[in-house]
């Protein structure tokens, strides 16, 4: 199979021609040149590079999937699979008023609970607030959950949904993935779909990897 070409931190990748320049690469003049190592992403509009490897740097708006580590007085404290842990505020997630002196958070979100929540606030020193105050925010119940690197996700997706549908559709699994690089498996043949997710984040690179994961699926 072919695969992609796969560009070296400092590596010329293009001339910018006035495209936004996305954040892992830079310019000297017209020039523009990878920060890391990853595949080139150029496009129409934008000049950019996928990195390989990496962990998840937390971008408001995001949605992601957490696990509740600490039970505060006015919130939670939860793991994102990043360098920082992130703050879930009660206003943030519980709609009722809760008087929280007299009250133990825990009945709400417990330590090792597992929620799909998105990235509300992120500050310049990295304070980093996630929210439950989004139509597809909810507490996730049984299931397993799996660590891909963040910037295979999109892959895993595939385009507007084809490929994280097609693994849905052949294991008859619910599956919610992270932008975080954190995706949850609950259904009838969770080993099947946990093989094919890993398989694409490993040969990510490679081209007709749709054919590839449909053949694994259907065996």
């Amino acid at each position: 199979m072919p695969e992609r070409p796969i560009i070296l931190p400092g590596e010329f990748i293009e001339n910018r021609k006035g495209r936004k320049l996305g954040r892992n690469v830079y310019s000297e003049g017209e020039k523009v040149f990878s920060k890391i190592l990853g595949i080139p992403k150029v496009m129409e509009n934008e000049i950019d590079v996928i990195p390989l490897a990496g962990k998840y740097m937390p971008i408001v708006g995001d949605r992601v999937i957490g696990i509740v580590r600490e039970v505060e007085v006015s919130g939670w404290v939860v793991d994102i699979n990043s360098p920082y842990f992130a703050f879930m505020p009660l206003a943030e997630s519980v709609d009722e008023f809760v008087d929280t002196l007299r009250t133990d958070l825990s009945r709400f979100y417990d330590i090792d609970d597992i929620i799909f929540c998105k990235i509300s606030k992120v500050t310049k020193n990295k304070v980093v607030q996630v929210s439950m105050k989004d139509p597809l925010s909810r507490k996730l119940y049984g299931g397993v959950i799996i660590r891909v690197t963040p910037s295979k996700v999109p892959r895993i997706i595939g385009k507007a949904g084809s490929m994280i549908n097609l693994i849905k559709n052949k294991t008859r699994c619910e599956i919610i993935t992270g932008q975080n690089g954190v995706i949850w498996i609950k259904g009838e043949n969770k080993a099947k779909a946990i093989e094919a997710i890993l398989t694409i984040e490993k040969e990510s690179h490679i081209i007709g990897l749709t054919e590839k994961i449909d053949k694994l699926l259907s065996h």
